[in-house]
């Protein structure tokens, strides 16, 4: 096993040992620490993603954000470009189909897509993360992929969202990582 794939179960299982009252009050913070985030509270449009395996709900922000009359953007599989995510917009009446890892996602349609260079933030779950914004994913490369580029003026700006129990020491790095320049858990707000 190696310890990628170890650092993956371990903080899984913290995470989901969470119990829904420690859930909720972690995605309230968050709410609360973008709003009182300037740089974040003023995005106008944001990619967030759908709380899944015991990542932090942004449910609390996206309502937040939609009560700023932000739009707000979930990601999707790209059909055409394998690994890639793309972005549709997500409003209190999307329809949402389960994806083929069983995620929900905006049933596609061309006329909510927005290329994500549009984007102001985009918010990433992770599995894990360390002390100098190193992050470890599910494993399957697709925010890698999508925030490749991002700190050349190419992209948004990612901003991580995690329990503070997903933090670690130090995390192994593979070349193709992409570590982030901001980071939210309840407990802090990390910028690099």
């Amino acid at each position: 096993m190696t310890e990628r794939h170890h650092i993956r179960q371990q903080i899984r299982e913290a995470r989901r040992r969470l119990s829904r009252t420690e859930q909720q009050a972690a995605a309230h913070a968050i709410k609360d620490r973008v709003a009182g985030t300037p740089h974040l509270a003023q995005a106008g449009k944001v990619a967030l993603y759908l709380a899944n395996d015991g990542e932090l709900d942004p449910h609390p922000l996206i309502n937040w954000y939609w009560s700023q009359g932000a739009q707000v953007y979930l990601p999707v599989l790209h059909h055409f470009s394998p690994g890639h995510l793309m972005f549709l917009r997500y409003d209190p009446d999307a329809q949402l189909i389960a994806n083929r890892f069983g995620i929900p996602e905006p049933r596609l349609d061309i006329r909510l897509l927005l290329p994500k260079q549009q984007l102001d933030v985009i918010y990433t779950p992770l599995v894990a993360f360390d002390a100098a914004g190193n992050r470890i994913g599910m494993g399957g490369g697709f925010y890698d992929r999508t925030l490749a580029g991002w700190h050349q003026g190419t992209g948004p700006r990612p901003v991580g969202l995690a329990h503070d129990c997903q933090q670690l020491p130090a995390i192994p790095v593979d070349h193709w990582d992409v570590p982030l320049p901001e980071l939210l858990t309840p407990g802090r707000h990390w910028r690099w």
